[in-house]
């Protein structure tokens, strides 16, 4: 397993230094103060209304970069700061955020695929890893492979989920710069700190995507008869 080990750690240490300059970007960002004065609220409320969505509520939750469009209830969620701050990173949070509703308005096909993908990764998440374990112990015990293949189609529906999610997140971010230059609510200047912003944010789900195929092809080379170390 010490191979598997070190695929976690440099996973883990990727997607920290991923997340840690998206911090430092946003921090950057937020003190882009945009020239019309308009919060990350009024930013999605208007992009809403632009693009005829009359049913989404725009709301406030806790937590940072907790910023989310959910389709069940219709309300494009966005965290204290993006919600009551006036900048660049807020503007770009609640833009990629209606991005969502968008797609959510007009059928996006990888959306609806994602959406459809929900139930069944939900439940694959929280069981893989403890099949993936059982089935590695039972093969090297009595050479049974079923459990660890179960554990792999389990991880394989995740990554599968993990690489649906990029053309997602993608489009709602360029649907998001469009509109947030095509109607001059932000400046030049902002607009700047609004694509960096968000081609930061769209690594991270880049990053998760790598991570989870690398270790699927580790657990994959297991049930083919690779290392069983």
């Amino acid at each position: 397993m010490g191979g598997y080990y070190l695929i976690i750690i440099i996973s883990m240490a990727v997607s920290w230094l991923v997340s840690w300059r998206l911090k430092s970007k946003f921090e950057h960002y937020s003190n882009v103060h945009l020239r019309n004065g308009m919060s990350g609220k009024e930013v999605a409320e208007k992009m809403l209304r632009d693009n005829g969505i009359n049913d989404v509520q725009v709301m406030s939750v806790p937590g940072q970069l907790t910023d989310h469009y959910n389709p069940e209830n219709k309300t494009v969620n966005l965290s204290e700061a993006v919600y009551m701050q006036r900048n660049a990173a807020a503007a770009a949070v609640a833009a990629h955020e209606c991005g969502h509703a968008v797609q959510h308005k007009v059928g996006y096909s990888m959306l609806q695929l994602r959406s459809r993908l929900v139930p069944v990764v939900s439940i694959s998440s929280n069981l893989m890893q403890f099949v993936i374990m059982g089935g590695i112990i039972v093969m090297a015990m009595s050479g049974n492979k079923l459990i660890l293949t179960i554990g792999v189609i389990m991880f394989a529906l995740t990554t599968l989920f993990a690489f649906v999610t990029l053309p997602v997140e993608y489009d709602a971010s360029n649907r998001a710069m469009k509109w947030l230059r095509d109607t001059g609510t932000v400046t030049t200047e902002e607009y700047v700190g609004v694509k960096d912003s968000l081609k930061w944010a769209a690594r991270t789900y880049v990053v998760a995507a790598i991570g989870s195929l690398v270790q699927l092809m580790y657990f994959a080379s297991l049930l083919m008869g690779g290392r069983r170390n």
